[in-house]
């Protein structure tokens, strides 16, 4: 639809006029305490808080959300805080990432149909950033975020621990008989110590780092400590930020994620040996802004981008030491050659402007450029006859000696099977195989959990085996570490060639040159597809149903194909109504 001829402020259509329809609007906010004059020529900013009990990542964003409004009253603005869903990984089954999308469309309708001029995101866990980034940038209003931090570093026995990555070494250690019930009982009771989202360089602080490189969020903001006092300071100016962009209307997220500003992201998402997930989730919100981001775009950027930093599971760190070295800032300075630096940032500044007085590398935490950690990025993208739309895999967090690497295949055919048989103790399996999972992608499982992080066979723990080559359609957790092949596209549930791999077949896996394939004869591989029986799917009704008739696949980023931005339409900044006469039905 057309927008209002009423000139000035968004929330003004709403507030504005002086008749019923006005009438109805004011006397609402009116029914809340507040007067006509907190919404007199005064702009709305919108707090959409992801608060929830059932998310320990974002626990203490009311405190966040009430620094939020103190700024926003500071600029001259009225602050409205608006709840969304939130999604929490280590709670949500399947997996948060089947509901990234409702999140989105919560996001996006809730700022679309309400008088609001600009917006806070206020974000922490894995999918919340990507699904508020996501239905922020269809909505289209100016947004600026604000992520919630890492939590603290967890302590076991005197020795400084990660949340995730940690936690799956000693995992396998339990497994292998080299560890306690009881002793594995005690790391629980440590295991996570505050408030804040996961303290290694998982999905969550890499999506945290990729919001401060796209310029969506205040610089140096990305890695302060959830509990730190400066992530509250940091709050405040962000609604005073906020308000300004309010009044000034702008930019707005088409403004600020531009090509240039993924590239920097990526750029980034590469030299902090950052989750693969980030891949899907910059795939999904590029195509939010009508820019069709292409998967080989991410091996383009990570075959001349050195790792620079020393963070787990791609190194020994914390977030909190990377906050300490001078945080996302000097990992941004640091690559400044490398970047777009003249991409414009929520601030009305250039992203240079936000890092050039960031302090200079440490070496511990943050290495120079002529002297990286690893002097490619921390991704690779791998096509071939198993993955003809391609595949991912973190090769800063694999083994190097497994990177070449052939081997005959033991398959499992989804999750249940996994569980079954995985530690059976007549399973054929040696350290040369290669696993396989499938039916557990965007549209099999569905939702693409993280299972992909397949566990290496107790049998072979105990043999000391730690790590095997592994291959499936659907995530992993990005604390996760191991040779583990992800995001294999087309996934077995569409018809995917991962559909066919059977126990025995050999599978190729060139990471250096970009390969996986399944190393059967051609005509062979086309018998056993034009054969293959696709699986019903596993929802018949409701937003499942919905999820697994619209989502796209991994390389595309499993958003919905009704959600993507039109190249012939412009982001629908209003919703359909009346904002002023005496008509009924408003």
């Amino acid at each position: 639809m057309e927008e209002s001829d009423v000139s000035g402020l968004r929330s003004a259509r709403w507030f504005g006029s002086h008749d019923l329809t006005g009438f109805v609007h004011r006397t609402a906010i009116q029914a809340e305490g507040f007067s006509g004059f907190a919404v007199k020529d005064r702009p709305v900013v919108g707090i959409a808080n992801s608060w929830s009990e059932l998310v320990n990542c974002n626990i203490h964003f009311r405190l966040l959300a009430d620094a939020v409004k103190r700024g926003v009253l500071m600029a001259g603005g009225l602050p409205l805080e608006f709840p969304t869903i939130s999604l929490g990984e280590s709670l949500m089954k399947p997996s948060a990432m089947q509901f990234r999308n409702l999140m989105a469309m919560d996001v996006e309708e809730s700022i679309r149909a309400y008088p609001l001029d600009a917006i806070v995101l206020l974000g922490g866990c894995d999918k919340t950033v990507p699904a508020q980034l996501m239905g922020a940038a269809s909505a289209d209003i100016p947004t600026i975020m604000l992520t919630g931090g890492p939590q603290e570093p967890a302590y076991f026995r005197g020795k400084q621990l990660g949340v995730g990555t940690d936690t799956w070494k000693y995992a396998d250690e339990l497994r292998a008989g080299k560890m306690t019930q009881s002793d594995f009982d005690e790391l629980e009771a440590s295991a996570k110590p505050s408030a804040g989202h996961c303290s290694e360089m998982g999905t969550a602080s890499t999506m945290t780092s990729i919001v401060e490189a796209l310029g969506m969020c205040l610089p140096s903001s990305a890695s302060i400590p959830a509990v730190a006092a400066r992530r509250s300071q940091f709050a405040e100016a962000t609604g005073r930020r906020a308000a300004e962009m309010a009044a000034s209307q702008g930019p707005k997220p088409s403004e600020v994620l531009t090509p240039e500003a993924f590239d920097n992201a990526i750029t980034l998402l590469m030299a902090i040996g950052g989750s693969t997930n980030a891949v899907i989730h910059l795939l999904a919100l590029a195509r939010r802004v009508g820019y069709e981001l292409d998967l080989d775009r991410f091996h383009q950027i990570s075959e001349h981008t050195p790792r620079i930093v020393n963070v787990r599971p791609s190194g020994e760190h914390l977030v909190q030491q990377l906050f300490h070295a001078g945080g996302v800032a000097s990992v941004l300075k640091e690559l400044a050659p490398m970047l777009n630096s003249e991409a414009l940032t929520v601030t009305g500044k250039t992203l240079e402007d936000g890092y050039i007085d960031a302090p200079e590398p440490d070496g511990k935490v943050i290495s120079k450029l002529d002297q990286p950690y690893d002097t490619e990025g921390g991704i690779a993208v791998i096509r071939g006859s198993l993955a003809p739309k391609g595949a991912v895999i973190k090769r800063s967090a694999a083994s190097p000696e497994l990177l070449t690497h052939t081997g005959p295949a033991v398959v499992f055919d989804g999750i249940y099977d996994l569980g079954e048989r995985i530690d059976d103790p007549n399973l054929e399996i040696t350290e040369d195989s290669v696993l396989v999972l499938r039916n557990c992608g965007p549209a099999g499982a569905p939702g693409m959990p993280e299972w992909g992080m397949l566990p290496i066979p107790e049998k072979l723990l105990k043999r000391g085996i730690r790590d095997i080559v592994r291959i499936s359609d659907a995530r992993m957790s990005g604390t996760a570490f191991g040779t583990t092949v992800l995001h294999v596209a087309p996934e077995a549930a569409v018809g995917g060639p991962l559909a066919i791999v059977r126990d025995g077949d050999p599978i190729v896996l060139d990471v250096e040159n970009q390969r996986l394939d399944l190393d059967i004869p051609d005509d062979e591989i086309e018998r056993r597809l034009k054969e293959l029986k696709l699986p019903d799917p596993r929802y018949r009704r409701g937003y499942g149903r919905l999820f697994v008739d619209h989502v796209l696949q991994a390389d595309e980023g499993c958003d919905f194909d009704f959600l993507q931005s039109l190249p012939d339409e412009e982001p629908q900044r209003l919703p359909y109504g009346l904002f002023s006469g005496w008509q009924g039905g408003w």
